[in-house]
């Protein structure tokens, strides 16, 4: 029994789909075997759990797998004999490896990682009209994030379609150290492949240059003299402030966070051509300096009025309202540009329900809050004034309402009703929220970027 078993692992291919055991937990799911190594004569397998979210991927052990029912990709039609488990696989030609060597799975091309993802870019720009963008359709991705059929991709800004292949599918960097913080990214990231299976790679938390060995960073830091992100510092508030970061004038910064942030943001495709961006970078300081908490860009030109690209806060600083302050600073620079505005679609999973949660918020305190008429009249206001007020698109609006059930239709005209159970939300929310901005601290003057020429 136990040869069967032994030879039904042997037969597990990179493609095959089954059962694996989650880890720290008891439960088994669905998964795809993407990616198969051999450390000291153990297999290790990488899955992607179906129907779960790319970050939980990861490397099992062989005793993770349940090999009683394996569905064996289909390459061919011709089968391979049944195996002695009565099991059928069929034929296919020896794949290549992802994992001891990524080099190999491109044959003889170069690999598309570190300085050839730099010059691909750079290729790929000379090849683009300057201002030519083409109008991207609202809704390119379904909820889940998968591409819808026929939906054109964007030809500028920082989203592009997500093409998976061989090297990009599984995470390539173990762990980071960053400053105090030692964190476990979520998806792949182009880094040197150098860096690529060292159990830690160490970045500098001012400079964000990365390095291959605590000594390395060592040498490192008694050479860097930055303290603090690079660019103007346009609010401050108690120990939190907001650097902002021109692509163009800081460009090895700019890559340097694009590759940091591409380890925890798996629907933006990264780009080495920064010079279109501004970069926010929210910092919190102590006695050693700034150090960075998250951050979010911004085209300089944006003909869908986005006001943010991408948005990131990093995993140590989650679930303590830096998100939520991320997002009201880019409507707060919207508000100083006296337009509206809306992230980039389609939203990741957990930035979606960080946007609904601010929006929701900030439109039920601005209906909580709300004062009767002189005579007892209800409290009118227009869709317009609200998003005049917030800065929030319509179209962003009107979806919260519609999600929070406001929105309701009595005679013969919409109203918004607020039951007395959405009103108590909106006042606790608002009291466990004790981290906001201040437009008073913000100095900062939008550019007109279209009459200033060039980036």
């Amino acid at each position: 029994m136990e040869d069967i078993v032994s030879e039904v692992s042997s037969s597990i291919v990179e493609g095959c789909r089954l059962s694996v055991k989650m880890r720290n937990t008891d439960d088994s799911r669905l998964a795809e075997i993407l990616g198969i190594k051999d450390i000291k004569g153990q297999k290790y397998y990488y899955v992607h759990y179906i129907d779960f979210n790319k970050r939980l991927d990861d490397w099992v052990p062989e005793d993770y797998l349940d090999t009683r029912r394996v569905q064996y990709p289909t390459v061919d039609k011709d089968v391979v004999p049944a195996t002695p488990s009565g099991m059928t696989s069929p034929k296919r030609t020896q794949p290549p490896s992802r994992c001891d060597s990524p080099d190999s799975a491109f044959g003889s091309s170069p690999l598309v990682n570190g300085p050839n993802v730099l010059q691909a870019a750079l290729q790929k720009r000379k090849k683009r009209k300057l201002g030519g963008a083409m109008p991207e359709p609202e809704d390119t991705r379904s909820e889940s994030g998968s591409p819808v059929p026929g939906a054109a991709p964007r030809t500028s800004g920082s989203l592009v379609s997500n093409h998976d292949d061989v090297v990009t599918r599984i995470r390539n960097i173990e762990m980071i150290e960053l400053g105090k913080h030692r964190i476990k990214p979520w998806y792949f990231s182009p880094y040197p492949q150098e860096l690529v299976n060292l159990p830690v790679t160490y970045i500098c938390e001012f400079c964000l240059r990365y390095k291959k060995s605590a000594r390395c960073l060592e040498r490192h830091l008694q050479k860097c003299t930055l303290t603090h992100p690079p660019g103007n510092e346009i609010y401050r508030k108690n120990t939190i402030s907001f650097f902002e970061i021109d692509g163009r004038k800081n460009k090895n910064y700019a890559q340097n966070l694009c590759l940091l942030a591409k380890l925890f943001l798996d629907h933006k495709t990264l780009y080495y051509d920064t010079d279109p961006f501004l970069f926010y970078v929210m910092t919190e300081f102590d006695s050693r300096g700034y150090h960075i908490v998250g951050y979010f860009s911004k085209e300089k030109e944006s003909s869908e009025d986005y006001n943010v690209a991408c948005i990131l806060t990093l995993p140590p600083y989650q679930r303590k309202g830096y998100g939520k302050l991320l997002i009201e600073f880019s409507y707060e620079l919207s508000k100083f540009e006296g337009k509206t505005g809306s992230p980039e679609k389609p939203l990741s999973d957990l930035g979606l329900l960080s946007y609904r949660s601010y929006w929701a918020q900030t439109i039920c305190e601005i209906l909580v809050g709300m004062k009767p008429g002189p005579e007892g009249e209800r409290p009118q206001i227009t869709i317009g004034e609200i998003c005049e007020m917030t800065s929030i698109k319509k179209e962003d609006l009107l979806s919260t309402l519609q999600y929070l059930s406001l929105i309701q239709y009595y005679k013969g005209q919409y109203i918004i009703c607020l039951s007395d159970e959405i009103v108590k939300q909106t006042n606790r929310a608002k009291e466990r929220r004790r981290i906001r901005i201040d437009p008073s601290c913000l100095h900062w003057t939008p550019k007109d970027w279209p009459k200033r020429g060039k980036w």
